[in-house]
């Protein structure tokens, strides 16, 4: 075939990175058992630190990051696989050690691809990417440990990241009153489309002295960004209450004490995307299709080209973008 497009990441120095889309060949892509004609991928937290020199994603150079794809098969050595079936890759190793998802073709192991759920496209699907998904087994896991509507107020913090933003929309949909908390410009009137019924600034959820008990305010909490936030929300949960965290941009250390959990029941719930089972990471996606799935999905959304995608991820290292970017490579 002839050379298509991908997105490369190179080291200029030890302090300095560089973007450039070049040409390559099938040849050039790393093995794997099924070879896809991307269609669509995504902007994640990740995705941004990938072009970092300092970013600790990318271990070896020229690169090309992007730990989203959605797309057709066009060749599989694995029977589960055909050509013709449109399917999804998040998460593994894609975009991180092994080439990823900006190119306008992978080649991965099929133990990484998930078929396309009937009711979702690949469009809608790559608008969700890895941030969704994310979003989702979120709510599964307050789900699990028995959350409910008339359990009270739900808090999502970082809720105008792409997480969050899909966390509190799900939330909304299936009848929960949210406090979304976000400090960007613009994320009040965006995070009331999505259905939050409260929206408190970031500063809410990190005053300057934490107690290791406060005033109980929250049934449960979705945390996307750790650190103080995460501590926080820990100290204000109702008895009995689930918190789940995902993320780390405000900080990877976690100042508690045992008091929540031992005084109030606390649960803590770890959420890990990246290498989820693959009979979990199949149910994700089923209900990302059925009762997860949103109507304001374009509200959410800003579509772009491969070409758009170094100005885009610079926007995002900066923390300057709402909701989701979408990467139309087709």
């Amino acid at each position: 075939m002839t050379a298509f497009r991908a997105l490369f990441v190179d080291q200029k120095s030890p302090e300095e990175t560089s973007l450039e889309i070049k040409s390559i060949q099938l040849d050039d892509l790393p093995e794997g058992d099924v070879t896809i004609r991307v269609h669509y991928s995504s902007i994640n937290y990740k995705d941004g630190l990938a072009t970092l020199a300092n970013g600790n994603i990318v271990k070896n150079y020229p690169f090309i990051p992007g730990i989203d794809a959605a797309g057709v098969v066009i060749a599989s050595s694995d029977s589960n696989f055909k050509e013709g079936d449109p399917v999804i890759v998040t998460s593994y190793e894609l975009g991180v050690s092994h080439f990823g998802g900006y190119s306008e073709y992978i080649r991965v192991p099929s133990k990484w691809v998930v078929p396309l759920p009937d009711g979702l496209t690949l469009r809608e699907a790559m608008i969700y990417g890895t941030a969704g998904f994310t979003a989702a087994m979120s709510v599964l896991a307050l789900q699990d440990h028995g959350a409910n509507p008339q359990d009270g107020k739900v808090a999502v913090s970082g809720a105008t990241g792409g997480v969050g933003s899909i966390a509190t929309a799900i939330l909304s949909k299936l009848g929960f009153s949210v406090v979304a908390s976000s400090g960007k410009q613009g994320s009040v009137d965006y995070l009331a489309k999505l259905g939050a019924d409260e929206i408190v600034s970031r500063e809410a959820f990190q005053p300057e002295k934490l107690r290791p008990l406060d005033k109980e305010q929250f049934a449960h909490a979705i945390d996307c960004v750790g650190g103080k936030p995460l501590s926080y929300l820990l100290s204000t949960t109702k008895y009995g209450g689930s918190v789940t965290t995902c993320g780390m941009s405000a900080g990877y250390q976690l100042n508690s004490t045992v008091y929540p959990f031992i005084l109030r029941g606390i649960h803590l719930l770890g959420i890990d995307s990246v290498y989820c089972p693959y009979a979990r990471r199949k149910e994700v996606w089923h209900h990302i299709a059925t009762d997860f799935k949103l109507d304001s999905l374009d509200a959410i959304t800003t579509e772009i080209t491969l070409q758009d995608l170094p100005e885009a991820l610079e926007k995002n290292v900066q923390g300057g973008i709402l909701g989701r970017y979408l990467v139309r490579l087709i």
